[in-house]
C-alpha cells in the first residue's frame, strides 16, 4: 500500500475525534449527566463486509481503547485553543477513559466462507458513551481497507489534496477538513491536511480559506483551528429522553445557548427533526432567563445563532427555505451557512454560488471526499468508500430517530418514526442527489 511512513495503526489519541464529541459532551455533563442512552452501528454499503481476520484486527483495536487518555500537554492546548471548553469539564476529560469491555458489544455474523456482517452497539451513561462514535467508525473503515481492499496505495494523496484544496481556495471557498470517521486510515487524514495546508499557503491573497478541521488531534499537530459544534445525536437524545420532539429542539437550542454562551459555537443543525418543525422553534423568543432585549424587542434564537447547517436533502431548496424564513423574521443578510452533505470540488462550487445569491456567507465541511478518495491500482476504478454511521438508538429507554430532510436518511425504529412525524406533522421528502447506497460510487 506504498511506502509512505505511516502513523501507527488504530486511533492516535483520545483529541482523535470531532471536535463536536467533546463539544456536545461537556453540554450533556451539564444538563444531562445521568441519562442511560445506546447507540446501533449500520452499514449502508452492506455488500462491504469484513473478513474474520479484519474483524479480529477491529476487536482488538477497541480493546486498546482503554489505554487512551488526555495528556498534560493535550490538556494545555484546549485550555488555550478552546477556551469554550471550561475547567470543569477539563478535569472530567483528564480524568476519562474508555471502557469498552462493559459498553462496547461487537459480534461476527459469517455470510460466507471469507465474509461476514457485524454487530457493534455501545451503551452506558450518555457522557461515559458519547466519545465512542467517532473512534469506532474510524476503527471499521480502516479494518476494511487494512484487510479487505487492498488494491491502493498512499500514491498522491498528498497532491491530490493540495490539488483539491488549490481548487477551492481560488474558487473562493472557506471550508474545513470534515474526515474523521470514514477516512481510510489516520496516514491518508495527515497526508490529506498536509495538502490542503500547503494549499492554503500556495494561494494566500485568494478569497477562500481554509478555516480548520473537525479532527482536534490533527488541528493540535498542525496548528490549525478545530471545527464544529453539535450533531443531530443532541436533539436525538433530548427527544427519547423527554419522549417529546417539538420540545427537544426548543430544548436543544436553548441548553446549548447557556452551556456555550453569546455567539460561541452558535451555528446550529437544523435538519434532525426536519427543517420545517426547527424553524418554527428558531424564531421563538429565547427562553425568560436568557432573554437580551435589543431597543426592548427580545432577541429570538434565529438572532442569537449566528447560522445554520445543512446536512441533508436538497441544497438549493436549504437555502430557499433558509431565506424566506430570515426574511419573514424582517433580519438582514449575512448568516453563515455551512454545508456538510457529500460534499465535493463541484459541489462546494455551486452551493457557495447559490448561497451567495441569496446573501448568505457559505463554509463547507468536506470530509470523504478528501480522506477516502482513492482508486484500485490494478483496474484505476474506484475504490469506494464504506458509508457507515452510528447512530443514537435509545436515551431512558425510548427510541431515538433522526428524520432529517431527505427521506433516505431516515433512522430509528419504523413505528417510533412515525410517531415522530406524525407529533410534527412531517412531510416525506426525497432528494434525487441522496442516495445513500452508492453516495461515493463515482
Amino acid at each position: 500500500m506504498g511506502s509512505v511512513e505511516a502513523l501507527p495503526e488504530g486511533v492516535l489519541s483520545i483529541l482523535d475525534t470531532d471536535l463536536y464529541k467533546l463539544t456536545m459532551q461537556y453540554a450533556v455533563l451539564q444538563f444531562f449527566p445521568n441519562t442511560h442512552v445506546t447507540y446501533a452501528f449500520t452499514n449502508r454499503t452492506p455488500d462491504m463486509r469484513l473478513s474474520q481476520e479484519a474483524f479480529r484486527w477491529l476487536k482488538s483495536q477497541i480493546s486498546k481503547l482503554e489505554n487512551i487518555s488526555l495528556s498534560s500537554e493535550e490538556y494545555v492546548w484546549l485550555k488555550e485553543k478552546c477556551p469554550y471548553l471550561k475547567p470543569d469539564y477539563l478535569e472530567f476529560l483528564r480524568c476519562f477513559r474508555f471502557q469498552p469491555s462493559q459498553h462496547v458489544k461487537l459480534d461476527y455474523m459469517p455470510v460466507s466462507e471469507t465474509k461476514g456482517d457485524i454487530h457493534l452497539a455501545t451503551s452506558g451513561l450518555w457522557k461515559d458513551t458519547i466519545l465512542y462514535e467517532i473512534p469506532l467508525l474510524a476503527l471499521v473503515s480502516e479494518a476494511y481497507f487494512k484487510f479487505c481492499d487492498r488494491d491502493w496505495t498512499y500514491e498522491k494523496q498528498e497532491e491530490n489534496a493540495f490539488e483539491k484544496g488549490v481548487k477551492l481556495l481560488n474558487g473562493g471557498c472557506i471550508f474545513s477538513e470534515f474526515g474523521t470517521r470514514r477516512r481510510r486510515d489516520s496516514t491518508t487524514q495527515d497526508m490529506v491536511i498536509q495538502g490542503l495546508k500547503r494549499a492554503a499557503q500556495q494561494c494566500i491573497g485568494s478569497s477562500g480559506k481554509l478555516i480548520g478541521t473537525s479532527n482536534v488531534y490533527f488541528a493540535m499537530k498542525y496548528d490549525i483551528d478545530p471545527v464544529g459544534t453539535m450533531a443531530h445525536e443532541w436533539f436525538m437524545g433530548i427527544a427519547a429522553s423527554a419522549n417529546d420532539y417539538e420540545e427537544a429542539t426548543r430544548r436543544g437550542l436553548q441548553n446549548w445557548r447557556e452551556c456555550f454562551g453569546k455567539g460561541v459555537l452558535a451555528v446550529a443543525l437544523t435538519d434532525t427533526f426536519g427543517t420545517p418543525a426547527f424553524l418554527r422553534v428558531f424564531r421563538e423568543p429565547l427562553a425568560e432567563h436568557l432573554l437580551e432585549d435589543t431597543n426592548g424587542k427580545p432577541l429570538t434564537y434565529a438572532e442569537v445563532f449566528k447560522g445554520v447547517r445543512q446536512d441533508s436533502g436538497d441544497p438549493h431548496e436549504f437555502v430557499t427555505t433558509m431565506r424566506d424564513f430570515y426574511d419573514s423574521m424582517g433580519l438582514p443578510n449575512g448568516q453563515t451557512m455551512v454545508f456538510s452533505d457529500s460534499l465535493n470540488v463541484e459541489k462546494s462550487l455551486e452551493y457557495k454560488e447559490s448561497a451567495e445569491r441569496a446573501g448568505f456567507q457559505p463554509t463547507f465541511g468536506i470530509g470523504t471526499f478528501l480522506t477516502n478518495d482513492f482508486s484500485h491500482v490494478t483496474t484505476n476504478t474506484k475504490s469506494t468508500p464504506l458509508n457507515i454511521v452510528i447512530k443514537l438508538s435509545s436515551a431512558e429507554g425510548h427510541p431515538a430517530v433522526k428524520l432529517s430532510d431527505d427521506l433516505g436518511k431516515n433512522t430509528g425504529d419504523p413505528e417510533e418514526v412515525q410517531k415522530a412525524k406524525k407529533q410534527l406533522g412531517y412531510v416525506d421528502k426525497h432528494w434525487s442527489g441522496g442516495d445513500e447506497k452508492t453516495r461515493w460510487d463515482k
